[in-house]
């Protein structure tokens, strides 16, 4: 299974791409879409930026699936607003191409790949790079969306097992530990 993992952001979105067999996961490819060639003010032609450039990530690595960051930002109103906006063109092209996608917050991610929520950036990208076997550290936003990518390998399981036991439909909302999967 080839899992898509986004870590939305206006200016910089994460993406990271694994392979999972089983419990065995191997690493595709990762990075950023940046947003900075763009005047700060022009939100809808960010919002582009972001879109079309997951809809590339998905036509060049062929993800069957993607896992999304559910961000909580409350120091100021508006950067939440605009960060949304961003999560919001991210999951839509995502769903454009297809994919089925499940979000987590970064607590359950830093929870999954570090083993505490309160881990810091330098934490994941360490702990991304051991369960990657990558040769060098990831970029921060790259680490974390391959980190939000591991924890959806390690969850899909219990999402199917729980899917396979129940009669709920794979495309209705679901709650597994506050995450959610459409």
């Amino acid at each position: 299974m080839r899992i898509l993992g986004i870590d939305p952001g206006l200016q910089t979105t994460g993406f990271g791409v694994i392979e999972a067999d089983g419990p065995r996961l191997s690493y595709v490819a990762s990075g950023t879409i940046k947003t900075s060639a763009v005047a700060t003010g022009d939100l809808p032609a960010r919002l582009k930026i972001l879109f079309d450039g997951i809809r590339e990530v998905h036509a060049r690595y062929q993800p069957q699936c993607a896992a999304v960051e559910i961000v909580f930002v409350n120091v100021n109103p508006q950067s939440t607003l605009l960060l949304g906006q961003a999560r919001g063109a991210a999951i839509t092209a995502l769903v454009s191409c297809e994919l089925l996608v499940s979000e987590y917050t970064a607590l359950q991610m830093k929870k999954a790949i570090v083993g505490h929520g309160h881990a810091k950036k330098e934490q994941i990208q360490m702990m991304v790079q051991r369960l990657l076997n990558l040769p060098g550290l990831p970029g921060k936003d790259a680490a974390d969306a391959l980190g939000i990518a591991i924890m959806h390998a390690h969850a899909r399981v219990s999402f199917e097992a729980m899917g396979k036991s129940t009669t709920l439909q794979r495309k209705q909302h679901a709650q597994f530990k506050g995450g959610r999967t459409y």
